[in-house]
């Protein structure tokens, strides 16, 4: 029963502890923080540093390193981010079965997000090709693996330092793919801090909307029985 209240508990913290306020405020920041590299990138004020990271990155590449670059990439195609809700639902079901159920429509959102975004900028890749900001792989990847940080961070119980490890190992994916996007010539640096701010913006709000709009809904309307949550 403690573990249960324990888990029960998580959520109401975020309430409790004033963090719909915390949260409203950083993803505030994230969203003008990509409107600013919006508005720079589509007046070309990044041009040196987007042309002096890709001089960079030409350097590094090895004819060896393309499939691997390829493949790494792929985890945020279609493809890729299907395999990982269909892996991320099971796993949550047995923590948290709220996002079990709002992970797949957070994800759907994340990629109207996407279009809108690339539709709204209209800028081309460096390899010419169209909507190169912002980056969407970036983008998609930082609200399915930042939703993981952040349930790892609120819900874990186990030490600090394992809670830690864990988080960076669910971050590492992100940056990995960042990279390979360079590597690919499939973006701009500034296509990728694009896609980290307005990704980061998108998932903060919706843990506000599920976590706290949701939650003091459910408050609201005592007579609706508990979600079951699952014995350890």
């Amino acid at each position: 029963m403690t573990v249960k209240a324990g888990r029960r508990s998580s959520v109401r913290r975020v309430v409790r502890r004033g963090k719909p306020r915390r949260l409203l405020s950083a993803a505030l920041v994230s969203l003008v923080g990509y409107l600013a590299l919006a508005i720079f990138a589509a007046q070309q004020q990044f041009f040196a540093l987007d042309y002096g990271t890709r001089a960079w990155v030409h350097l590094l590449q090895y004819e060896a390193l393309n499939l691997p670059m390829q493949l790494v990439t792929s985890l945020g195609d279609r493809i890729g981010l299907v395999l990982l809700i269909a892996i991320a639902i099971p796993l949550l079901w047995r923590v948290n079965r709220r996002w079990a159920v709002a992970l797949p429509v957070l994800m759907a959102g994340a990629g109207a997000l996407q279009w809108l975004a690339k539709t709204a900028a209209g800028r081309d890749r460096p390899n010419l090709a169209p909507w190169g900001f912002p980056s969407g792989h970036v983008l998609s990847l930082v609200v399915f693996f930042g939703l993981m940080i952040y349930l790892i961070a609120m819900a874990s119980a186990r030490r600090r330092r394992w809670r830690a490890l864990a988080c960076l190992v669910a971050a590492i994916p992100v940056v990995v793919v960042a990279f390979s996007r360079l590597y690919l010539d499939k973006h701009w640096l500034s296509d990728l801090a694009g896609g980290l701010t307005i990704g980061a913006a998108y998932l903060l709000l919706a843990i506000w909307v599920v976590e706290v709009v949701l939650t003091r809904a459910d408050k609201a309307a005592p007579g609706l029985p508990e979600t079951r949550e699952p014995s350890t």
